[in-house]
């Protein structure tokens, strides 16, 4: 599913329009990227949640060449599926 599949889809369920739905799913969005930015943790209970982590600096390998590079530091957004998510599987 792509965005404008998410957005057709919130519409039919929630009976909004389709420019009501895509301000809607584009404010979750910024809303969530705003508070993963403060480092604050996500949770929406039944669904999911969404949190940073750092991932450390490592050694890797260019698969092309074979060199070893250095991968930096970085941190990465995790997000872990809650209970009633996974039992819909």
């Amino acid at each position: 599913m792509n965005k404008t599949q998410l957005i057709d889809a919130i519409a039919e369920k929630s009976g909004l329009t389709k420019a009501d739905s895509k301000k809607a799913l584009e404010a979750f969005v910024a809303t969530v990227g705003e508070a993963l930015h403060k480092d604050e943790k996500v949770a929406l209970v039944g669904f999911g949640s969404f949190s940073v982590s750092e991932r450390s600096a490592r050694t890797g390998r260019n698969p092309q060449t074979g060199k070893s590079i250095e991968i930096a530091a970085k941190k990465v957004v995790k997000f872990k599926a809650g209970a009633e998510l996974e039992a819909q599987l």
